[in-house]
């Protein structure tokens, strides 16, 4: 097993091959993240047709249309209002197919239950032969979790709960679900049917929010908002760019596909081919991850993929009937996440090799050979070490920093959260008299940054811890290229080095004790600007705005300690910047025509597209320094 991992970790076509199998998979169900309510809303407006034969076919669609898009138009409001009626409406709807199959056994076909034999199985492909084949495609969706719903609408003729009445009315196997129910029922049915529909698409499309969240936070899909609210249940998320490109899709393949049928041949497809490419992603997690025997994760494959590859291989004569239109879509999908990863690398690998090493920064004392301004620098990086070379076009261009600087890198962990306390990593860099420190935010593939969340006001408190668990530790030794990095917030007095005061809209302190009066080294113009730009931004009212102090009590064994934290609080005091950096790419001159096309055209059009830096981030405008760059891939 260990030489299979290592062939795939050492040669790059191997991992490029299962890059692309994941995203394909990954992409196949983003798919079916629209295909799921396409297909259950409409079938289950299907049912009126039963009742007005009349009825003309685009006002069916008409009304599953606008069930689709109020239903995607409520996603950025949450589902905690309505959460609590989506058991009792599947506990219902569970019980109302229950209780409709039984009438039909009993009234119907009694001896219905006959069908469980083996017997019949093989009498089934031995007359039915190719037709036999061809309709495993359909029987699949009749016995797998939640595509049962789909079944019991009507659009496969093998579920078992109807097959009482399709042995006595074999003519109505096209609406056989709601023909099948009582006259007095059938109303009721109908809305419940609905209501179903509409839970199994909701459960869908947030799945389809998390998959995508998960593909940004490992750097294979481009840059969106991730919305995430204190009152909505903990992993819920609403991501607004997703959640449209989702209705879009799902109204062109609703109004497109006019024959339902094909509708369910597209989901089909999609759905059992994700269902053949995770059983051998999950045979590789059981060698690579899991750590056990190749022999044991060959099985896996073997026995569920050989059962899987039956039905595949029927759903394949659907591809011309509706079956392209998914397969078509996720290769577009693969495409797009690939070339964003692909660039992305790239940049990361140029950013690495391009570092500015520490001990050329510590050569120019503490000053770095420029004049140092009240105030704190957060300069945001991919690097855990080094200097990136952001910041010295920065100092080139305008010799000048702010008093305090700090290195931020926000990295991803393969584990689905990380607690609170161990998120921030902080080190020194370089000897105290730099006031240089490296924050290393390390976050979850399913942590979301809440919008509540004060990422300056957490910074400086681990700051202020560092500095002190420094002084009562064995502490960085002076002159150090990079200082040890430290989990800070487990420490039993985080939170307790300095005091803090809540500031009311006018800039007063809210609490009762009068702070230490700081002045800001911000000009009065620059002041204007900034409350004029946070009253025309209703987001920025919402950042929690505090002031920092000493606490009065706190005996300090070393001087040096109280004045770097005096400096500190009033470095926050003076206000805070964040420096990112403004890249431009461009591909090498000696670079082949494809890898010119995916830099200049593909990855291009993808960053110009997508959400910028600053605005994932959720950095204010009047705080935001924005650094150029050339890249040459």
């Amino acid at each position: 097993s260990l030489t299979v991992k290592r062939f795939a970790e050492r040669h790059k076509k191997a991992k490029t091959a299962l890059l692309l199998l994941v995203l394909f998979g990954t992409c196949l169900l983003i798919c079916v993240g629209f295909l799921t309510p396409a297909i259950s809303i409409r079938s289950a407006i299907e049912g009126v047709k039963v009742r007005s034969s009349e009825l003309h076919y685009g006002v069916v669609l008409i009304i599953a249309c606008i069930l689709l898009v109020g239903l995607f138009v409520l996603q950025h409001r949450g589902t905690y209002r309505v959460a609590f009626m989506f058991a009792p409406i599947v506990i219902l709807w569970s019980l109302s197919i229950a209780a409709i199959g039984v009438y039909n056994i009993l009234n119907w076909n009694p001896r219905v239950y006959k069908a469980l034999s083996p017997y019949y199985i093989y009498t089934f492909f031995r007359d039915t032969r190719y037709d036999g084949w061809i309709s495993l495609g359909g029987v699949l969706l009749c016995v797998t979790g939640a595509e049962a719903m789909f079944a019991d609408l009507g659009q496969y003729t093998a579920a078992s709960i109807r097959a009482a009445f399709l042995s006595k009315n074999f003519a109505a196997v096209s609406t056989s679900f709601y023909a099948s129910i009582p006259d007095s029922l059938f109303w009721p049915v109908l809305v419940m049917a609905t209501l179903a529909a509409i839970v199994a698409s909701q459960s869908v499309i947030s799945a389809t929010f998390s998959i995508v969240k998960q593909c940004y936070a490992i750097g294979c899909f481009p840059r969106v908002k991730v919305v995430h609210k204190s009152k909505w249940f903990r992993g819920q998320i609403y991501i607004p760019e997703i959640n449209w490109v989702l209705l879009v899709l799902c109204l062109a393949v609703t109004v497109g596909f006019r024959d339902i049928n094909h509708l369910g041949n597209a989901y089909g497809l999609t759905y059992m081919s994700a269902m053949f490419v995770t059983t051998w992603l999950t045979a590789l997690i059981i060698n690579f991850v899991w750590g056990q025997s190749l022999v044991l994760a060959l099985l896996f494959a073997l026995f569920f993929g050989s059962i899987e590859i039956i039905f595949l291989s029927s759903s394949f004569i659907r591809i011309s009937k509706g079956g392209w239109v998914p397969l078509v879509l996720s290769v577009i999908f693969m495409l797009i996440m690939f070339v964003w990863h692909y660039g992305s690398r790239k940049k990361y690998l140029y950013d690495f090799h391009n570092k500015v090493p520490m001990k050329q920064i510590l050569t120019l004392g503490p000053s770095l050979g420029i004049v140092r301004v009240p105030g704190i620098g957060l300069i945001f990086t991919a690097l855990v070490s080094g200097v990136p070379a952001t910041f010295t076009r920065f100092l080139t261009n305008l010799p000048t920093f702010y008093q305090v600087a700090v290195f931020v890198c926000e990295k991803t962990v393969l584990v689905p959260y990380v607690p609170q306390k161990e998120r921030y990593l902080i080190g020194r860099i370089g000897p105290k008299s730099f006031r240089m420190y490296r924050c290393i935010v390390r976050n979850g593939y399913k942590d979301v940054q809440k919008n509540e969340d004060d990422f300056e006001n957490d910074l400086i408190m681990s700051i202020a811890e560092f500095i002190q668990l420094e002084a009562e530790g064995s502490g960085t030794l002076e002159g150090s290229v990079d200082g040890r990095m430290a989990v800070v917030r487990t420490s039993e007095k985080f939170g307790k080095r300095l005091e803090i005061s809540e500031l009311e809209r006018n800039g007063e302190a809210s609490s009762s004790m009068p702070p230490t009066i700081l002045n800001s080294s911000k000009s009065h113009i620059l002041q204007y600007l900034q409350s004029t730009y946070e009253m025309e931004s209703p987001g920025s009212t919402l950042r929690r705005r505090v002031r920092f102090k000493l606490q009065p009590d706190m005996n300090y064994r070393d001087p040096n300690v109280k004045d770097e934290l005096l400096e500190l609080v009033e470095a926050k005091q003076s206000g805070v910047a964040y420096v990112l950096g403004h890249s431009h790419i461009k591909a090498k001159m000696n670079a082949p025509c494809l890898k010119r096309f995916v830099i200049h055209v593909a990855y291009l059009f993808l960053r110009k597209n997508c959400r910028a830096p600053a605005v994932v981030l959720n950095i204010p405008q009047t705080c935001l320094i924005e650094v150029g760059m050339n890249y040459y891939l």
